[in-house]
């Protein structure tokens, strides 16, 4: 009687978790060397939260390589759980970039369940706004055309690829008197945990038969292989 009991509990709950929706905000704002992002998670009406800040990206004082710093929040509270700092060298870049084409052609084949996943996602909010200038009127009036023309793109590829629920805010100012390059940009995304687990299901299945392998170190873990964080 209770094992049955406990097994209708546990149905339930696995029920409730797949129409669980899970909100993904995305923050990120730059101005010179200032270059911040932040991802928070959201999940069963605010109290499931996970944040991920990366305050920090410059250049390596002492080599020829990206430092970033990042900070892991977790809970309501958003207590620090993790706090790490990498480093990237030039070598690791290439390693990127050749695993990036290596991704590319191997996932080619995953178009039609990623965009049957990205229908399935909502766009409730997109800001973006820019501040651009090169103290030269000219010239300023040209790269504001041209950032119009490339968030223009940008965003008609995202709206056509997910559900949007509000018109997205876009805005360029110009500034003709100094030389600046100001962006900050929010988006809202949600969508059911269990449309991502079905979506995940099918993804394994695609991989099932032959797995790609990187060589950065963040990449093997697609892969399978164990690798030392530095």
């Amino acid at each position: 009687m209770w094992f049955f009991i406990a097994l209708a509990v546990i149905m339930v709950l696995i029920i409730a978790i797949f129409f669980l929706k899970l909100m993904v905000i995305i923050d990120y704002y730059h101005n010179k060397d200032d270059d911040r992002l932040k991802i928070t998670f959201k999940t069963f009406f605010g109290l499931i939260k996970y944040k991920i800040n990366v305050p920090v990206i410059k250049i390596a004082d002492d080599s020829p390589a990206l430092v970033v710093k990042e900070k892991i929040e977790t809970g309501p509270k958003e207590n620090d759980q993790n706090k790490d700092t990498k480093q990237f060298s030039a070598e690791d870049m290439l390693h990127s970039i050749q695993d990036m084409e290596h991704l590319v052609k191997h996932v080619i084949g995953l178009h039609s369940i990623i965009r049957s996943f990205f229908k399935k996602i909502t766009m409730s909010k997109l800001e973006w706004k820019t501040t651009v200038g090169v103290s030269d009127a000219a010239y300023t009036g040209m790269l504001t055309g041209l950032f119009w023309t490339v968030k223009g793109g940008l965003v008609g590829f995202l709206t056509s690829l997910l559900k949007v629920k509000t018109l997205p805010n876009l805005m360029i100012t110009p500034d003709f008197n100094r030389t600046i390059n100001e962006t900050s940009f929010r988006c809202m995304i949600h969508f059911r945990i269990g449309h991502a687990i079905f979506a995940g299901i099918k993804l394994l299945k695609f991989w099932k038969g032959g797995k790609p392998h990187f060589k950065t170190k963040p990449l093997n873990i697609l892969s399978g292989n164990k690798t030392k964080s530095v």
